[in-house]
């Protein structure tokens, strides 16, 4: 199977410098993955770097902890596609969700899935199913799709582990069929990439992605991210 088209080829650390983002391009448009995933401050490079490659840029927004103000979401959001991304990947408020304000959290992401929808551009939320119970995970799910959102996403990568089978596996049974998935967070081999995507995933948010595509498939996918997820965990 060629997972290039599934990954978005990540780069997110607080010191990434242009030249690693210049790197992250220049490997996104040889193996043609799906995007690029860069800081909002890198948006603008990333899209000239990649014009006329066929990968779109991705940003993220209210990253990785979710409780700025829905407006400044909205507009950083607005600035991000100014710049030249096509995705936004948003932290929904977590808290306001457990606090049960999904009033509130609908209302947040419907503004920005409008955003997206009037600019030609996709919104995923990120939902950081390592806080949520598996309830909160389906009421999630279900305010993303009444909010409009393209994509639901497992995680940031900077809570306390990532995606999983499960999670995914849960997700897809609660959300409509047109509303994708993306698995991110803790995936370090070619093994959990497939499982994920045997789940339901649609994409898959990856630092490494051309390790994914160089590594032998394993024979039996599944039980092998399952074995890799603990090991991750419990380090």
């Amino acid at each position: 199977m060629n997972l290039a088209p599934y990954i978005d080829h990540t780069l997110l650390k607080p010191d990434t410098t242009p030249e690693q983002i210049a790197r992250l391009c220049a490997e996104a448009a040889t193996h043609g993955f799906a995007t690029v995933c860069v800081p909002p401050c890198y948006v603008r490079q990333a899209a000239e770097a990649l014009q006329g490659s066929g990968v779109a840029v991705c940003t993220v927004i209210g990253f990785p902890l979710g409780y700025s103000l829905a407006k400044v979401k909205f507009f950083e959001g607005h600035l991000a596609l100014n710049d030249g991304a096509t995705e936004l990947d948003m932290v929904l408020n977590i808290g306001a969700l457990k606090a049960g304000r999904h009033e509130e959290v609908e209302d947040e992401i419907g503004q920005l899935a409008e955003l997206c929808r009037l600019r030609g551009a996709l919104l995923k939320v990120i939902i950081e199913t390592a806080l949520l119970t598996e309830a909160e995970i389906v009421t999630a799910c279900r305010l993303c799709a009444e909010a409009g959102a393209n994509f639901v996403k497992t995680s940031t990568g900077f809570a306390s582990r990532g995606a999983s089978v499960a999670d995914i596996e849960l997700m897809r049974a609660s959300l409509p069929t047109h509303i994708r998935l993306k698995a991110s967070g803790g995936i370090r081999t070619r093994a959990a990439a497939l499982a994920l995507v045997a789940a339901g995933a649609d994409r898959i948010g990856a630092s490494d992605g051309v390790a994914l595509l160089a590594e032998p498939a394993a024979a039996s996918p599944t039980a092998a991210y399952d074995s890799d997820h603990a090991s991750s965990a419990a380090s």
